[in-house]
């Protein structure tokens, strides 16, 4: 049965007279990706900012299943125990996909999305991410090791099938030492199993009807022209921005011209 999984997060406190915003990390991600955003918006005058883990990573619980509609239940859930009854979405690659999936299921919890560098549409390189999978797996590290030195080794033994040195320290950012062994923190089995689910996006047929930022980088390629007619269909709101310069990692390529576009969109005072 779809359970929820009670998922890890954090809170940084902003004004009350503003929505509550949720951030929504991407594949391999998890909630520290946001954190300085986080800290950027609330500085800047947003709501408060919460990120969380999706299941499968972080610190969130692990679950088999991985599909949009689990993990959109699970950020519902979250809402409800927070006591959250409207929010502003924003979701980066699977995060933009789960975002889009809660707007689309329930579209009274969200005030307005935004979707950062991802369409409602499949994802093709999904050979891409098994070679990924593949290496995380097999990768070897003796017990008791320096941190260090056991990151070192994992980068190593990435290397010959993660060629971008930024992808690997990406990657790494999952390793985790947990009582003298090196372990990855993300669900490799429950996310290989699921990863057709997870580069696909499910299908709707009735739109979501409020406010949407699609925010793209203009060196990526996951929100193109040929999305468009979709991403209309979907969200007859939407309007579709590339920041100058950014690849795939928006937030982290041009963190100011991100948080300037996101106030933007946020509702005014």
């Amino acid at each position: 049965p779809d359970r929820a999984v009670p998922l890890a997060h954090v809170e940084v406190g902003g004004r009350g007279d503003r929505p509550p915003l949720v951030l929504l990390h991407g594949l391999f991600g998890s909630r520290g990706n946001f954190q300085t955003v986080a800290k950027a918006l609330v500085r800047r005058g947003s709501g408060k900012v919460l990120t969380l883990d999706a299941r499968n990573h972080g610190d969130s619980p692990h679950s088999p299943l991985m599909t949009y509609e689990a993990m959109s239940l699970d950020v519902q859930h979250l809402l409800t125990r927070l006591g959250i009854t409207k929010c502003i979405l924003l979701g980066h690659s699977m995060g933009g996909k789960t975002a889009m999936t809660l707007a689309l299921q329930r579209p009274d919890l969200v005030e307005r999305l935004i979707s950062v560098d991802i369409s409602p549409v499949s994802t093709a390189p999904v050979s891409e991410f098994s070679a990924y999978i593949s290496a995380m797996k097999s990768v070897k590290i003796p017990d008791g090791l320096p941190r260090s030195a056991a990151r070192q080794l994992a980068d190593d033994q990435l290397r010959p099938v993660v060629q971008l040195p930024q992808l690997r320290q990406f990657l790494l950012t999952n390793l985790v030492e947990v009582e003298g062994r090196y372990i990855w923190r993300v669900n490799l089995e429950a996310i290989s199993h699921h990863l057709a689910d997870i580069m696909n996006f499910p299908i709707f047929h009735k739109p979501y009807p409020g406010p949407a930022l699609f925010l793209g980088g203009s060196n990526s390629l996951y929100i193109s022209s040929k999305d468009y007619p979709e991403i209309q269909r979907l969200f007859p709101k939407a309007d579709v921005q590339y920041i100058e310069g950014a690849g795939h990692i928006v937030h982290q390529d041009k963190f100011e011209e991100f948080i300037t576009a996101v106030l933007n969109f946020l509702p005014p005072l």
